[in-house]
């Protein structure tokens, strides 16, 4: 049973999504039954959609109970980094005391309730909550073999050049972050937050968060990729590209002197 959330303030959803018309009924109808489930969550859902060209748009707009669901469109794709930038900037500007931001896929291959548990994760202290495959628990058996090499090399090249303690999971596209954290990371850096437009925009965010000192934990995660019904938008080798360019890019980038380890 899930433990229950010491949030003081609302949850905000942030979905990038790219021809996810087949797979994002499912999770939204997942999330309104976690809304009605627990309504002390304040869920609310933002679905950024990056330029789809199937009915991604009007699978977002359909009534899903009480859950409140916000679409934007990008009118051409431009990456899920950008996508992600989007959703982040948006949801800061209207950002309460104590609120949070979830980031997930928009695919349904990520369980809408772990929330809660990662709520209780950020009041027991952790600024972000990470849902790792590779923590006691985690699981991507069902992932085709080629990813989950990726994401175990990935996993095993960051622990060694990025000064990330106790993170075992860096390319995850499932986290919550404390609102406060993310405000003060967009107010610096503004649109070069994110700049990679592919999947390293994950680890990305997680080095440019770092400057804050922030407290990560993960909790388990069993990837559902036997759910998913959408296409895999991940390019192999230009991810491995995207990861070289981001690990040579940090290992040259000074502190900015403005944020060295200023408090969230």
């Amino acid at each position: 049973m899930n433990p229950p959330s010491s949030l003081t303030g609302r949850v905000h959803v942030i979905l990038p999504a790219y021809n996810e018309a087949d797979s994002l009924p499912g999770l939204l109808g997942r999330f309104a039954e976690l809304d009605a489930a627990r309504p002390e969550l304040q869920l609310s859902v933002l679905v950024v959609n990056d330029g789809s060209a199937d009915g991604t748009a009007e699978a977002a707009t359909r009534p899903y109970g009480s859950l409140a669901v916000t679409l934007h469109n990008h009118e051409r794709n431009m990456g899920l980094g950008q996508a992600m930038l989007t959703g982040l900037q948006r949801t800061v500007a209207n950002l309460e005391p104590g609120d949070v931001i979830v980031a997930m896929d928009a695919d349904d291959t990520h369980d809408v309730n772990l929330i809660p548990v990662m709520a209780e994760r950020l009041a027991q202290g952790a600024d972000v909550a990470i849902a790792s495959r590779f923590v006691k628990g985690g699981c991507d058996r069902t992932a085709p073999p080629f990813r989950r090499l990726l994401s175990r090399g990935a996993a095993v090249v960051f622990r060694t050049i990025f000064p990330l303690e106790s993170i075992g999971d860096f390319t995850s596209g499932y986290r919550m972050y404390r609102g406060s954290l993310v405000q003060s990371a967009v107010r610096h850096w503004g649109n070069r937050l994110i700049e990679e437009d592919g999947f390293a925009c994950m680890v990305e965010l997680l080095l440019k968060l770092r400057y804050w000192g922030p407290v990560l934990s993960e909790v388990p995660m069993v990837l559902r990729y036997d759910r998913k019904l959408s296409v895999s938008k991940l390019k192999l080798m230009r991810t491995l590209r995207q990861y070289m360019q981001l690990a040579i890019r940090n290992a040259v980038t000074p502190i900015p002197r403005e944020v060295r380890y200023a408090s969230c």
